[in-house]
């Protein structure tokens, strides 16, 4: 009897975990799931863990508010991850009040606890995180790691560091990147000798692996050196797009973009498909270089697909902007179908860069105001400053409720340019009656 019992309920979640993972059918998964009238915690998991993986993880607190037996720590370690996944409200009310309610025993579970930590870090509760990772008394590399990604994640940097030196046990490859990560963010000197020396020590296996690779090869970039992120990429046995991806990256970073049009050409013969990051990469590169035939080169090898890609459409109006041909800039445009603030700043810049302060101005006046932003906003009064349009400044600029030190500025530069001299010194010291003295202004 047990026998056959064990064996429905092992088929039973068989079933449930092919048709979330394997088939992604979550409406059959949820019915069959309510069919089952004796639910066991692993059954629970098995479609906890299926609904997070198919983008669903609010349906996992509604299973949640439905169960009728007592979570155990997998249900929990499942729970935590769906609540740091949403970081809603809700999320936010359900993962603390588990964490409240949670049993001593499974406190000393240092999964349970990982999970935990990693929600409370997306939750920007930094506090708590550390509370419950003080009280683990064998803290494993997992354990490590969530709380450096946590910090990384809040920008603590600093403190990512800290713990890092600490760490008294065997480093991870996931370690490895998140501290190659929090250094590049740095970019100090205390953060070139960590990562520099961490780099030194990786194990051989570490740096054929592709994300621990890209980190570093990220990190040294950023600390601007070229020549040791060449070696290490050089190095990599097997590279993929990311690889490249990162290295072009670091080109952009450090003013050598024409290296990225040689990497692309190695790309090509090593028959490694760029995906939509590293396109976006070379159209930055193209844009950076200010040459149409680079461009025009690139572009026509951009699959279609890739093409429509909205973050690729606003790269391509940027570029074709800098690069003085405003008609394919407004091809661009008008093929966009769900313009958002990048589409229209991307476009109000290109006229700005090419003198047509009217069409910017006019642009601006088009965009939805829900959309605009401050960098729309200095785009906008900086095509009027370099056509000689006052009057539109003005008007925009009295019609911006939130003035920021950078909108002012652009203000002053446009008035200074126009011999609005002592108008500009009146928004200075307007600015200055509330705000420390900047620089900027005077310059």
């Amino acid at each position: 009897m047990l026998s056959n019992f064990l064996s429905n309920t092992f088929k039973i979640q068989a079933v449930i975990n092919n048709t979330l993972m394997e088939c992604k059918d979550i409406d059959n998964a949820m019915h069959i799931f309510s069919s089952i009238t004796k639910k066991s915690n692993y059954m629970y998991t098995v479609m906890f863990k299926g609904l997070i993986t198919n983008n669903v993880a609010e349906k996992v607190l509604d299973l949640f508010d439905e169960m009728k037996i007592e979570p155990d720590q997998f249900n929990l370690s499942t729970l935590f991850n769906a609540c740091a996944v949403l970081n809603n409200n809700r999320a936010k009310k359900t993962g603390k009040k588990l964490l409240d309610e949670m049993r001593e025993n499974y406190r000393n579970n240092n999964i349970t606890s990982t999970s935990a930590i990693d929600m409370l870090m997306k939750f920007g509760d930094v506090e708590n995180a550390e509370r419950i990772f003080r009280s683990i008394k064998a803290k494993d590399i997992i354990a490590y790691g969530a709380m450096m990604k946590g910090y990384v994640g809040n920008e603590m940097f600093e403190k990512a560091l800290d713990l890092f030196e600490q760490i008294d046990i065997e480093l991870n490859d996931v370690t490895h990147t998140i501290v190659f990560n929090a250094c590049a963010k740095l970019g100090n000197d205390r953060a070139m000798k960590i990562g520099k020396e961490l780099l030194a020590k990786m194990p051989e296996n570490y740096r054929n692996d592709s994300i621990t690779s890209t980190s570093g090869i990220d990190m040294l970039m950023k600390f601007g050196d070229v020549e040791s992120a060449e070696r290490i990429f050089r190095s990599i046995k097997a590279k993929g797009a990311k690889i490249y991806g990162a290295l072009m990256n670091g080109y952009n970073l450090n003013g050598e973009s024409w290296k990225c049009f040689k990497i692309f050409e190695e790309m090509k013969e090593k028959d490694i498909i760029p995906d939509e990051i590293e396109w976006n990469i070379l159209v930055g590169a193209c844009s950076k270089s200010g040459m149409l035939h680079h461009c025009q080169y690139i572009v026509n090898q951009i699959p279609l697909n890739i093409q429509n890609k909205i973050r690729i459409q606003n790269a391509l109006i940027d570029m074709w902007g800098k690069c003085g041909s405003i008609e394919n800039a407004k091809n661009v445009f008008n093929l966009v179908v769900d313009r958002d603030t990048i589409t229209y700043t991307a476009m109000i810049n290109a006229f700005a860069l090419n003198g047509m302060g009217s069409q910017a101005v006019e642009l601006y006046r088009e965009m939805p105001n829900n959309l605009r932003n401050h960098v729309s906003q200095i785009c906008v009064l900086n095509a009027c400053s370099h056509a000689g349009l006052l009057h539109e400044a003005r008007t925009i600029f009295n019609e911006i409720s939130l003035k920021t030190e950078s909108i002012i500025t652009t203000m002053v530069d446009c008035l200074s340019r126009l011999f609005m001299f002592d108008e500009a010194q009146k928004l200075i010291e307007d600015y200055e009656k509330t705000n420390t003295p900047s620089i900027v202004m005077y310059s």
